[in-house]
């Protein structure tokens, strides 16, 4: 299985720009206010902002969402906020899932994936619709108020639902580069009996752990630029210290709708971007 020689990456001035810059710092501070949701914004600021190839833009985002949550998951570990056997429960699948995925699935898919008379769908495209879809129901996700939630909660822990659900999510994440904190912490509100606090907290681990494995994944399959990569990773880390500061005079609910709306317009923006270039 070959590398993919065309999706190098190269550090300069005109490539890491200032847009680069903020849309690194943008996604550490929406994960250190909200818990979640600005790694959903990986894939595109790196793609049409910084010109990564989206193939090569997932598996960065992989890494760069894992040492920024990981980041976040060291700071509730001392606050004790991290329910672990949840964390375990639902992760094992979820590394199965997105490591697999990246390892074998993504590199299979096919460069051009059907040909109809001009109509011409290639795997970075199929890549960036899918993407698309899934920042649309985040975006959904976002809006809806947690209260829903709780009416509706389960009594008992389920297993089954929850490795079903980490295996999906897995899966997508995998496919995305994104952390699936908008699928995660329903899962864990509703089949694993949490408070919304402690599930935000529990995910950001589950978020970490399975992106970075999913990262490993790509190793070997990808050329990757350690250097850009690390760059863009410390700036988003210090996002989450800004985000997690700002967390204590801003009202994270209200900040979480506001992105929600933006990540629909995001969502929309793609998908006819997309196929005005087909």
């Amino acid at each position: 299985m070959g590398i993919c020689r065309c999706s190098k990456t190269i550090i300069s001035l005109e490539t890491f720009n200032i847009l680069g810059v903020i849309g690194a710092l943008v996604i550490g501070v929406v994960l250190g206010i909200t818990g979640g949701g600005g790694s959903i914004l990986t894939v595109p600021i790196l793609v049409y902002l910084l010109g990564v190839m989206p193939i090569t833009a997932t598996a960065y985002s992989l890494f760069i969402v894992g040492t920024t949550a990981l980041f976040g998951t060291f700071r509730n570990m001392m606050k004790r906020m991290i329910d672990f056997r949840v964390a375990f429960v639902f992760s094992i699948p979820a590394f199965i899932a997105v490591y697999l995925t990246r390892k074998l699935i993504i590199p299979s898919i096919p460069t051009i994936i059907f040909t109809v008379q001009d109509f011409v769908l290639t795997k970075d495209l199929a890549l960036m619709i899918f993407f698309a879809f899934i920042m649309f129901f985040a975006g959904i996700s976002m809006l809806r108020t947690r209260k829903n939630i709780a009416v509706k909660q389960v009594s008992e822990f389920n297993y089954f639902i929850i490795i079903i659900e980490g295996f999906v999510v897995g899966i997508l994440t995998g496919l995305v580069g994104a952390g699936g904190g908008f699928l995660i912490i329903p899962a864990l509100v509703l089949f694993a009996n949490l408070p919304m606090k402690r599930a935000v907290a529990t995910s950001l681990m589950i978020i970490s752990i399975k992106s970075l494995i999913g990262f490993l994944g790509d190793i070997g399959n990808i050329e990757i630029d350690w250097e850009f990569l690390l760059m863009f990773s410390i700036l988003s880390i210090i996002g989450i210290i800004i985000g997690i500061y700002l967390s204590n005079f801003i009202d994270g609910k209200k900040i979480k709708k506001a992105f929600g709306w933006f990540v629909l317009v995001m969502a929309i923006y793609i998908i006819i971007l997309s196929l005005i270039h087909i």
